[in-house]
């Protein structure tokens, strides 16, 4: 999800809420820490330098259960971001600690924002040598037969 997309959507909500891969919520009085730009430079397996920026959410659960944050004060942490450090629309990367700091990408239930897993890969497959998936067939499928012999059948 951009950056305009959440704004879109902090824009009908009356609460802001976060679930988990899991189905599990964020607590209702979790704070957000930050909201950065983050830009990695790197060099994948196949020598390509490459360049990913998002903005960042760091969601924080502190024992302060008074605490709502509300969308308007969300999107004034975004605007006053925005302001100060030049952030663009870019894809949103969340932070959010359980066992350890995890790194999610956003969507939208209709109600609640989901923080979904990340997941590695190989930038450059065709460089470092990764085989590709071999295709998977039922040897009853090359032959015509049903997987299951008839007595007195060809197929045995």
């Amino acid at each position: 999800m951009k950056l305009s997309e959440i704004k879109k959507q902090l824009n009908t909500l009356d609460n802001v809420a976060f679930v988990l891969p899991n189905g599990t919520y964020v607590p209702e009085h979790f704070h957000v820490t930050e909201v950065g730009l983050i830009t990695k430079n790197f060099i994948d397996c196949g020598g390509k330098v490459r360049k990913e920026t998002v903005v960042n959410f760091q969601l924080w659960d502190a024992n302060d259960f008074e605490h709502r944050l509300k969308p308007q004060k969300l999107l004034n942490i975004i605007a006053l971001s925005e302001k100060i450090l030049g952030i663009e629309d870019y894809e949103i990367e969340v932070e959010y600690q359980a066992e350890t700091i995890g790194k999610y990408d956003i969507g939208f239930n209709g109600t609640a924002f989901t923080l979904l897993n990340k997941q590695t890969a190989c930038l450059a497959q065709d460089q470092c040598g990764i085989p590709a998936e071999k295709q998977k067939v039922k040897l009853s499928e090359i032959s015509g037969q049903p997987n299951s012999c008839a007595p007195g059948g060809n197929c045995c």
